[in-house]
C-alpha cells in the first residue's frame, strides 16, 4: 500500500511552528473561505452566512447619513498624540455634517468616535467577529460586527464619501491602497482620501513618487489624489467641499421598513 499523503500544513523542519500575525486563529470563517474548493453542501453553506452578512450590514448602516470612515492603528493609547489627533480630526467631521465611520475597536478607532461624541456627531463601528474578541470602544451609537472581512471592508466603504487614514500598520495600508485602487479604478468617484500626520506618511510618499511614478507603474495623478495634511480644520474642509461642491451632497432620511429588518 502506498504512504498516505500527508495533508497537513507546512511546518518548519525543526522547532515550533511560527506565531500567527495578530489575534486571529487558524480557523475561522474566512481562513475556511480561502482554503480552497470544499464540499458543495459547505460551501453552499458558507455562500448564505456571507449572504447573512452583507444583509445585516446593509439593514443596519442603511440609515446612519453620508459618513467619513476614518482607519488608523488599534494600538495607539489615549496620551498618544495621533490618538489626539484622530479625535480633534474626526470632531471637525464631525462638526461638518458627517457621521463618523471607523472599525469599532480600541486606538485610532476610539478617538474617531470619541471625536465625534465630542461634537455629538453620530459614531458607527464596523468590527471583524474573531475568537477572541476586542471589545467595542464605548464612544459608538451603532455597533455591527461581520464574519468575513471583505463584507466589512465593503461596508466601510459603501457608505463613506471621504477616506481619512491615521497613522497604522498593515490593516491601514490595506485599506489606503485598496481605497486609491477603487478611485483609480472609477469604482468610487475621486473620493477624498486624506493621510493625518506627514511625518509618519512622507516615506510612502517619497517610495511612490521617487519608485513607482517614476517606473510607471502608477501615474503621477494617483499620488496627487493623495491629500496629505496635519489640520484637523484642512481636512474637514476638503472633504465638507467634496461633499457639497463635487458630489452635490444633500441627505433625505429615508423611512424605516419594519418588514425589511430595519430599525
Amino acid at each position: 500500500m502506498p504512504p498516505r499523503e500527508d495533508t497537513s500544513p507546512l511546518q518548519p523542519l525543526d522547532g515550533p511552528p511560527p506565531p500567527q500575525w495578530g489575534k486571529q486563529p487558524l480557523r475561522t470563517d474566512d481562513v475556511e473561505l480561502l482554503r480552497g474548493p470544499q464540499s458543495r453542501g459547505s460551501e453552499l453553506a458558507r455562500m448564505f452566512r456571507i449572504m447573512a452578512d452583507v444583509f445585516r450590514g446593509l439593514r443596519s448602516l442603511h440609515f446612519v447619513g453620508p459618513c467619513v470612515t476614518i482607519f488608523g492603528s488599534a494600538r495607539f493609547g489615549e496620551d498618544h498624540r495621533y490618538y489626539r489627533l484622530a479625535r480633534d480630526t474626526a470632531a471637525e467631521i464631525g462638526r461638518a455634517g458627517f457621521t463618523i465611520m471607523t472599525g469599532g475597536g480600541p486606538g485610532i478607532m476610539e478617538a474617531a468616535n470619541r471625536g465625534a461624541r465630542d461634537v455629538k456627531a453620530p459614531s458607527v463601528g464596523c468590527n471583524i467577529i474573531l475568537p477572541k474578541e476586542q471589545a467595542p470602544n464605548p464612544y459608538l451609537d451603532r455597533f455591527v460586527e461581520f464574519r468575513y472581512f471583505f463584507v466589512r471592508k465593503m461596508m466601510l466603504v459603501k457608505y463613506s464619501y471621504a477616506f481619512v487614514a491615521m497613522p497604522g500598520g498593515l490593516g491601514t495600508m490595506d485599506e489606503i491602497f485598496e481605497t486609491a485602487t477603487l478611485v483609480q479604478t472609477g469604482k468610487i468617484h475621486n473620493f477624498p482620501v486624506i493621510l493625518m500626520g506627514r511625518d509618519y506618511w512622507q516615506p510612502m510618499l517619497d517610495f511612490l513618487r521617487d519608485t513607482m511614478v517614476r517606473e510607471r507603474t502608477i501615474d503621477a495623478l494617483d499620488l496627487e489624489r493623495l491629500i496629505v495634511t496635519d489640520s484637523p480644520t484642512e481636512a474637514a474642509a476638503r472633504i465638507a467641499q467634496a461633499g457639497t461642491l463635487q458630489f452635490g451632497l444633500s441627505y433625505k432620511k429615508p423611512r424605516r421598513r419594519w418588514f425589511l429588518g430595519e430599525r
